[in-house]
């Protein structure tokens, strides 16, 4: 008899549940009785404390049996499974962050793996606040529901979208479609994985040729410092949990920048700590003209895929960090209609850039990027590794 203390409940066998070698009885008792695992959590839930091993173990238990009843194809287990996450689940502030995780992950399998009719009546009610955990499940879900192009024309669903910009909840400001500058959201081209080295970014991008009037309008620059600007260009690092602090830097020029100068050359002279030590290594830093729809897919996915210490996000979020985290490279305003600051990337000017420099490893995920307003008075650098220095 297995007396591990973190699987309390019993399943059709008598044996406990919760363990990674039950999945397939959780499978089957999702879907023959999932009531009986809705019980089974119920109870966990009701006795659990908050704090300590014993809520840390509840929450591991009962974001399982949400995650196996989500990806369970029927509408009980979809009531089931959101009611786990958003109305039973520990919500004390010691398990806070992981019950968030869990409501966004438990509402990227349901929008994966649930007919659209199944979901429906999930939104037959609609809230009274944005704060509630029940809500919050909602709003993720319908997040994911865009992401793959469902649930915009249903009645209920459109109707909770707008209670939610009523009540100013921060997923409202989603688009119920992808536009076509997310093309690139969620989809894995085979041999189009992370760049890793300077000729995979040469490969995939057009290089721009070093000039001496780059370097000369870089000594030029000066910096402007803006602490919550750089911190939501960073977001979907930070939230992803990437193993370094990024690097965003703002700079300024005393005239407009030729195009043609933008370039490597420019960025060398900058005081970046990502080109610190750039020429002492074998091999050159290299900068390739890129687009809006390459950087925004990049920032989602940092959030999505998560670090490797890190947490993924889920889709909605992942989503709304990256919107954010482009508009703060262009210096607009957050609250911006996402198709205006898509039709403004236009007018910015795009780079990728990579260095044989301490900052950049080659080998986990290196990411690099300036920009370039307008008025080429302006030019915004933001850089970020998930690779552990110290490890």
């Amino acid at each position: 008899m297995d007396d591990n203390p973190e699987a309390p409940v019993g399943g059709a066998s008598g044996r406990p549940l919760g363990e990674p070698s039950d999945t397939a009885e959780l499978r089957l008792l999702a879907r023959s009785r999932p009531e009986e695992l809705y019980a089974a959590a119920e109870r966990l839930c009701r006795d659990a404390p908050d704090g300590g091993p014993e809520g840390a173990a509840a929450v591991r238990i009962v974001g399982r049996f949400a995650a196996v009843l989500a990806e369970t194809r029927s509408r009980d287990c979809s009531r089931f499974a959101v009611d786990l996450v958003g109305r039973l689940l520990p919500v004390g502030p010691a398990r806070r962050e992981e019950a968030e995780l869990l409501r966004r992950s438990v509402a990227a399998k349901l929008a994966g793996a649930q007919q659209l009719s199944d979901l429906t009546p999930l939104f037959a009610e609609l809230p009274d606040t944005d704060e509630d955990p029940s809500t919050e499940v909602r709003a993720c879900l319908l997040g994911e529901l865009a992401l793959i192009g469902s649930g915009r024309g249903r009645p209920a669903l459109d109707a909770y979208a707008e209670r939610l910009r009523e009540l100013g909840h921060p997923l409202a400001v989603l688009p119920r479609t992808l536009l076509d500058v997310e093309h690139r959201f969620t989809v894995r081209v085979r041999g189009l994985g992370r760049v890793k080295t300077s000729d995979q970014l040469r490969a995939r991008f057009p290089e721009i040729s070093p000039t001496e009037g780059g370097a000369a309008a870089g000594r030029a620059a000066g910096r402007t410092p803006d602490g919550p600007r750089a911190r939501t260009a960073a977001r979907p690092f930070t939230a992803g949990g990437w193993a370094r602090a990024s690097e965003v830097r703002f700079f300024t020029l005393p005239r407009p920048l030729d195009p043609d100068d933008f370039n490597i050359s420019f960025l060398k002279e900058l005081p970046l700590d990502c080109l610190a030590g750039e020429g002492t290594r074998r091999g050159g830093a290299v900068a390739c003209r890129t687009t809006p729809d390459d950087v925004l897919a990049t920032l989602f996915a940092a959030a999505y895929d998560g670090g490797v210490n890190g947490s993924a996000q889920g889709g909605a979020y992942s989503r709304l960090y990256a919107w954010h985290s482009l508009c703060a490279l262009m210096g607009l305003p957050t609250d911006i209609p996402f198709l205006e600051a898509a039709g403004q990337a236009l007018d910015h000017r795009w780079l990728r850039f990579m260095a044989f420099a301490d900052w950049f490893h080659h080998d986990t995920a290196d990411v690099a990027f300036a920009v370039l307003d307008p008025t080429r008075t302006r030019v915004t650098v933001l850089a970020a590794t998930d690779t552990d220095v110290d490890g």
